[in-house]
């Protein structure tokens, strides 16, 4: 099992939310603050955030021949370009456009919490879920998802 077929997996999962545009892995996209980011709006893209590893034993007929377990924290940002208000006074339309993003997080929380990318890992399991504040009009969020893999 490698990181690329993990990462593969779970945006090719991502890919199936209806209303998220662009899926990929997090290269840096959304790092610069430019008027023409590299992506389509709304996107979702993931990244191994981290891995603890601890080991589990050997196996003479693998290498290497040490086993470990690994216990991976995956990283999904979730953004779209918000240039509206959600105010009282915004028509209603608006706003709905404005809100679309909260919809759109709990739609890819529905096909990747449980998953299970590769054979030899477990089920991603949702772990947290926080805001990125930006001043660009770029709205933010980062939902981490835990895993473990054994023989890795």
């Amino acid at each position: 099992m490698t990181e690329t077929e993990i990462l593969t997996a779970i945006i090719d999962r991502m890919a199936t939310v209806n209303g998220l545009n662009y899926s990929d892995e997090d290269w840096g996209q959304l790092d610069e603050y430019s008027p023409s980011f590299p992506v389509k709006w709304p996107c979702g893209l993931a990244d191994i955030e981290s891995v603890n590893y601890s080991d589990i034993g050997m196996d003479k007929t693998a290498l290497p021949i040490n086993r470990q377990e690994g216990n991976y924290i995956i990283t999904i940002s979730i953004a779209n370009l918000k240039l509206s208000n959600t105010s009282k006074r915004a028509p209603e339309t608006q706003k709905q456009n404005a809100w679309s993003l909260h919809n759109l997080i709990e739609d890819v929380h529905k096909v990747i919490h449980g998953f299970k990318p590769h054979e030899k890992s477990g089920k991603l399991v949702r772990v947290s879920k926080r805001r990125i504040k930006r001043d660009d009009g770029v709205q933010l969020y980062k939902v981490s998802y835990s895993m473990g893999a054994h023989n890795v």
